[in-house]
């Protein structure tokens, strides 16, 4: 005989809130408790996510994280003047070189001296040879008549790095003649440099040789 077809099983849920005596249910009154339990816990875990949150809000940014942050300002850097501002700029400096030197012209003449006004334009040469005779100055080695001379061995030293640098920037750009000039000062002016600071660094001691002195 076939096996008899099995009936599928069902199960009846009992969601009546009252028994039949009209009182609640005790299994309602425990799922609707711990269904308000897990109510309080999700609050509670909530409550302090939110409070975590607004206590990293509230805290001041690392020092360092400050300082590594670049400051961002909408001031733009100036333009400089454009090509035409430039050249309208020298032309009107030449114009006005050329009226003062045309006075100076005249009065020269008027006092009997051959200089022209041309002879007190700076160009390299007297350029650097300012400079180098600030450096002799400044190391104690001249010193402006009727002065005394005064040794100044930071700015000695200033001035030589400044004939360095103009050295090394006009690489090029010089006749013969003005980079001779230059090698020839940098290399006198350090030369000076170093026995000005040997000097003071090893002052000579006592007199002469057999003057009877300690």
């Amino acid at each position: 005989m076939a096996d008899k077809e099995k009936k599928p099983e069902f199960v009846v849920t009992d969601r009546r809130l009252f028994s039949t005596d009209g009182e609640l249910r005790q299994d309602v009154v425990e799922d609707e408790e711990r269904r308000a339990e897990r109510e309080r816990e999700k609050s509670e875990a909530q409550r302090v996510v939110n409070e975590e949150r607004r206590a990293a809000q509230q805290q001041p940014a690392p020092e360092s994280a400050a300082q590594s942050t670049p400051i961002v300002t909408d001031e733009a850097a100036p333009e400089g003047p454009s090509a035409q501002e430039q050249h309208d700029s020298a032309a009107a400096y030449r114009e006005s070189t050329r009226e003062i030197d045309e006075s100076i012209e005249k009065e020269m003449r008027k006092q009997g001296q051959p200089h022209r006004a041309q002879d007190f334009e700076m160009t390299f040469e007297k350029f650097v040879a300012s400079l180098y005779m600030s450096s002799l100055m400044q190391l104690g080695l001249a010193a402006p008549q009727g002065a005394k001379p005064q040794v100044d061995l930071l700015g000695a030293r200033q001035t030589i790095d400044t004939l360095a640098i103009l050295q090394d920037k006009t690489k090029g750009n010089l006749t013969p003649a003005e980079q001779n000039m230059l090698q020839n000062c940098l290399y006198e002016l350090r030369m000076a440099y170093l026995e000005v600071t040997n000097l003071l660094a090893h002052p000579p001691q006592g007199g002469p040789a057999g003057d009877g002195k300690p």
